[in-house]
């Protein structure tokens, strides 16, 4: 009877164990290994595209990671005002998927070395039994001006429901807090 209790314990274990995984951070990078990222110093970060069913994510998004990229002092920022003037005087009819020859002609105008696209795949409550939490889903990528290419892409996926979440509901942690999480994740990635 002991050997049954011991391995219904084990079992419940290891369970719990498999679900505190699925609610881990998710991520991944590429790096162009031909760049020399020492040479970008100023950067220009489009609108983000939003997938999300919260029509605001993409703004509130957009707003922390460039916060959280000025505050790192390794590049210059563009105001979101100068950015989006610059894709006026393009006349770039879809900021958050450019061509090429966008991303060189945008780069001339603000007379930066990159441009940075950003997408949010999901950014809201997620629901799983009784359990809610927040979780937020984004990628975003780094195209150089002089020849237009992609030279970093990297994604995130933070919070979600968890352990505690699943067994004991809640919410989780606040929307900011996994928000800022899935961004420095992302500019780890960027400085790596």
């Amino acid at each position: 009877m002991t050997v049954k209790i011991l391995k219904e314990h084990i079992f419940i274990v290891s369970f719990l164990l498999l679900l505190s995984l699925t609610a881990c951070t998710g991520s991944s990078v590429y790096h162009d290994p031909m760049m020399d990222f020492s040479g970008i110093k100023s950067v220009a970060v489009m609108p983000f595209e939003n997938l999300s069913a919260d029509r605001y994510a993409g703004d509130r998004v957009r707003d922390a990671f460039m916060t959280s990229l000025m505050a790192t002092g390794v590049v210059y920022v563009v105001p979101p005002g100068e950015v989006a003037r610059g894709i006026s005087r393009a006349r770039v009819s879809n900021p958050m998927a450019l061509s090429s020859e966008e991303v060189k002609q945008i780069g001339a105008i603000l007379k930066v070395d990159a441009v940075i696209l950003g997408t949010i795949r999901e950014y809201g409550e997620l629901r799983s039994g009784s359990g809610v939490a927040p979780v937020i889903s984004l990628s975003m990528s780094m195209l150089e001006v002089q020849m237009g290419k992609m030279v970093w892409t990297a994604a995130s996926t933070t919070g979600g429901v968890g352990v505690k979440e699943r067994l004991f509901g809640g919410g989780g942690r606040p929307m900011n807090e996994i928000t800022v999480k899935a961004i420095n994740d992302i500019l780890d990635k960027l400085f790596m």
